[in-house]
């Protein structure tokens, strides 16, 4: 049996025992039922032996960001908080009327979860002009800046601790990551690097069109790239990764249906279905519940819906509460 099963299968016992040796997810509590079930898979889809076998390259998992990997609770998600410094706090930015309003609403949490493609073509449109190295940049200074609510920590630093283990754990044992997000591609590019095993290549998300500085309105069929020249974002909307979009982005551009799967909200649901839906290999989707109000800002209503929806649709739960030891690596 290879070295990894062993370990998979040594993972599997601990989780189910209790026992306190290190393990790759010794921040997931003891006999938690979420860790079960990922220790009893992995074991199960790595050993070459077993009927449940994945091949390496079929092993593909599927992570959305905010919520999930990510915090989204406090005050309001990365991307929302980014445009709202964008807009309100950047000297010189000539803001319109009606990215003002959705900022301020964003700022005094009076935007809900819902989607609003309009409120998101206005974010699109804030971004306008700026190069992709540029756009980097503003986001990693942002991420520099000191969290709200968080003493010690930065924008950047608001991964779950227990989940940011198990991506490591999955590229441990042979598995792509990708992650798929509703918020901005670049801004998760930026989010993601130094943080996560995972590649550029491997980050989904909401895409804003990009053009080349000269282009000048013309279509990119008729435009021919020069090498003096530099891409910038032109502000529109392509694509919202949310909901039965993010089936089409993960058909677009994996081309094979992953194994794995993890979301917290609705807009996950499709993403989760389709995962485990008619799969040629043995697949499982888990939902984060935000459950704790203690450690976070949860939602304990919210988290009720989505324990009830994991029970009706064949996902795992995973409790915030319960499961974790830490939610996030603090100072």
């Amino acid at each position: 049996m290879k070295l990894k099963t062993l370990f998979a299968l040594a993972l599997l016992a601990c989780a189910i025992s209790g026992c306190r040796t290190a393990d790759p997810l010794s921040l997931w509590n003891d006999g938690a039922p979420s860790k079960r079930a990922l220790a009893e898979y992995v074991a199960a889809v790595t050993d070459d032996a077993s009927p449940d076998f994945i091949p390496p390259d079929r092993r593909i998992a599927v992570f959305d960001l905010d919520g999930t990997l990510f915090c989204e609770t406090d005050p309001s998600y990365f991307a929302r908080a980014l445009f709202v410094s964008r807009v309100l706090d950047t000297p010189g930015f000539a803001a319109t009327e009606e990215q003002k309003a959705i900022a301020l609403a964003m700022r005094a949490r009076k935007v809900g979860p819902s989607i609003d493609l309009n409120r998101e073509r206005a974010i699109a449109d804030a971004y306008k002009g700026l190069t992709l190295d540029e756009f980097d940049a503003m986001v990693r200074r942002f991420m520099d800046e000191p969290q709200p609510g968080y003493a010690g920590m930065k924008r950047g630093e608001m991964y779950y601790a227990p989940m940011v283990q198990l991506v490591e754990y999955l590229v441990d044992s042979g598995f792509a990551v990708y992650v798929v997000s509703g918020s901005d591609r670049f801004v998760v590019r930026a989010l993601v690097r130094g943080a996560l095993p995972v590649p550029p290549c491997r980050v989904i998300g909401s895409d804003n069109t990009v053009v080349a500085r000269r282009q000048g309105g013309a279509d990119g069929l008729d435009y021919r790239f020069q090498q003096d020249d530099v891409p910038i974002i032109e502000g529109h909307l392509a694509f919202k990764d949310l909901q039965m979009n993010k089936v089409v982005a993960l058909i677009r551009e994996i081309g094979v249906k992953p194994v794995l799967a993890f979301g917290n909200s609705f807009t996950d649901a499709s993403m989760a279905n389709y995962v485990i839906g008619g799969n040629e290999y043995r697949a499982q989707a888990y939902m984060l519940l935000c459950d704790d109000t203690v450690r976070e800002n949860g939602n304990v209503k919210k988290a009720d819906e989505m324990r009830k929806a994991c029970g009706e649709n064949g996902w795992i739960p995973v409790s915030m509460r319960s499961d974790w030891k830490a939610i996030y690596r603090r100072p």
